[in-house]
């Protein structure tokens, strides 16, 4: 029986005593790459690397690498392990037929120190190869052991970052995806944890104020509008034209005796409905015609509506009731006119209140509908701005017929309304070349409407040079430069106000009414039905 000098394990032969010294000790050389263990068999070492670093996916392929430089799988390196086994084998053989505890430990250092040679030239030749490989993939370094060289970097599952070592990667994910695993957070984790929290909740309500801010400003530009048109509830014409006088007082313009008197004034007026005639200038048409045959020698010819009578707003519908005050002025020209003393008989000049009265009657009556929901049914008490549709339903509630024109772009150059002109030349001009200089028609006045403001247009003039001038009421012009046009020799310069070229004229849309008659009432109510789905002709 040989009993072995390292562990003292006994075998019953020499071939027996080679057998183990060669298994059991001689790959005592294989270690761990990742924790430098040894001592182990390579079965065991694999059993290790399998259970302590499973993390690595690429660990085993890696680990046949090391074994492969180690103990060669090339035929070359085949040859070398059969030399290097025949030399131990030797080495033993010799070692055995002396003494057997120094043979045995003579054995030991020379298999040692045989192994480690063919180790290091192994690992020379593992070197060499590797640097080949570092040549054709483009790598600029390779660092450390064999294990260092081929093993490629872990990278994270999750946002496929890229960290040196396992334990940087155990760390980032623990960190950063700690609710994909489910793991519980301890320590520097859960600080981490905690400040990414934190972030995302800042960042919560950073976008909550922003949806906030642009919510405020949404309501903010509504209740705009609303009191631009004149819908935030804060009263109507009433109101108003009381809080204006109040402050006209205050001011010292207005005596308090004169406030009481036109305060009574107002209160009896809408108490009947029906205009105080505070606002009206009478007369315009008549001296017009006076001036253009005495004067104007640059106007080859004008055309002027029939009669009508000009009112400006007052305290009560400044900014805001142009709408109304070109309705009051075109149905003076209607009053005056005997075509329609029969669909309005007996009427007079009603009140701005009596007038948003009538409209609602009309929307009662079943005229459109569309328009009525937009104003929510109600202008009393209001300072709702009216436009177009409204002056056209109103008209056709009475029997007068009427009908809206709708200049939608711009026809002429730099954002001129050529086409807007021509329709009103046509609309006035009856008669030909032949005609006198200055033409009174009985065509009312047409109301025309732009974004913001309506007016009437009384009116059109043909310069000599061809060019065509509108002749135009503005009810935001106070009755005293009006009155200015009553003189027995007006000014030239008097007539500014009124003038109105295509270079005035450049509003991107523009809107009129026409009147062109009486209803019977049966049209009457096909033009009701048929405003269920209102639509106006479109210029161009």
């Amino acid at each position: 029986m040989l009993s072995c000098d390292i562990c003292g394990e006994t075998v019953t032969s020499e071939p027996d005593m080679k057998a183990h010294l060669l298994i059991v000790h001689m790959e005592n050389e294989i270690i761990c790459p990742f924790c430098k263990l040894s001592g182990v068999n390579y079965d065991k070492m694999c059993f290790h690397i399998e259970t302590a670093h499973f993390e690595q996916n690429t660990l085993e392929r890696n680990f046949e690498r090391i074994n492969t430089v180690q103990y060669g799988t090339s035929d070359n390196k085949k040859d070398n392990t059969l030399q290097c086994g025949t030399e131990v084998n030797s080495s033993i053989h010799s070692g055995c037929t002396s003494n057997p505890k120094n043979s045995a430990q003579s054995l030991i250092k020379d298999s040692t120190l045989k192994h480690e040679a063919f180790y290091s030239e192994n690992l020379s030749e593992s070197r060499k190869f590797l640097t080949s490989k570092e040549k054709q993939s483009g790598l600029t370094e390779i660092k450390g052991s064999i294990y260092e060289t081929t093993y490629s970097p872990p990278e994270c599952p999750f946002c496929g970052k890229i960290e040196e070592h396992s334990e940087d990667m155990e760390t980032h994910v623990k960190t950063k995806h700690a609710n994909l695993l489910d793991i519980p957070l301890e320590g520097m984790d859960r600080v981490q944890c905690s400040g990414d929290l934190q972030l995302a909740q800042q960042l919560q309500q950073e976008e909550d104020r922003k949806r906030s801010e642009e919510s405020r400003q949404e309501i903010e530009e509504f209740q705009k509008l609303q009191r631009q048109y004149g819908l935030d509830n804060s009263g109507g014409y009433k109101r108003q034209q009381l809080q204006n006088m109040e402050i006209e007082v205050n001011r010292g313009r207005m005596p308090p005796s004169e406030f009481h008197i036109r305060k009574a004034d107002m209160m009896e007026s809408l108490a009947i409905g029906i205009d105080d005639g505070k606002t009206k200038t009478s007369g315009i048409i008549e001296a017009l015609h006076r001036y253009y045959q005495n004067a104007a020698t640059d106007v080859r010819q004008v055309w002027l509506s029939s009669v009508v009578d000009h009112f400006h707003s007052s305290l009560g519908d400044k900014g805001w009731g142009c709408g109304y005050r070109n309705f009051q002025m075109l149905l003076s020209s209607l009053l005056q006119n005997d075509a329609y003393n029969d669909c309005l008989k007996g009427m007079s000049i009603p009140c701005i209140p009596k007038i948003q009265s009538m409209i609602e009657d009309a929307w009662k009556e079943g005229f459109d509908p569309q328009g009525a929901s937009q104003l929510n049914n109600r202008l009393q008490g209001t300072k709702a701005w009216i436009g177009a549709c409204e002056i056209y339903i109103l008209l056709t509630s009475l029997r007068v017929k009427c009908h809206i024109v709708d200049f939608h772009k711009s026809t002429g150059p730099l954002g001129t309304h050529p086409c807007l002109f021509e329709w009103i030349l046509n609309y006035y001009s009856s008669e030909g070349e032949g005609s006198p200089k200055v033409v009174c028609t009985s065509k009312p006045p047409i109301y025309l409407q732009h974004q913001g403001h309506s007016r009437t247009v009384i009116g059109i003039e043909e310069k000599k040079n061809r060019t065509l001038c509108l002749l135009i009421f503005d009810p935001g012009c106070p009755s005293r430069e009006m009155q200015k046009l009553l003189k027995q020799d007006i000014e030239a310069s008097s007539l500014k106000q009124l003038r109105k070229s295509m270079g005035n004229l450049k509003h991107k849309q523009y809107q009129i009414v026409a009147v062109e008659g009486a209803l019977s009432p049966e049209e009457k109510v096909a033009r009701r039905q048929a405003s269920q789905v209102f639509t106006a002709e479109k210029i161009p």
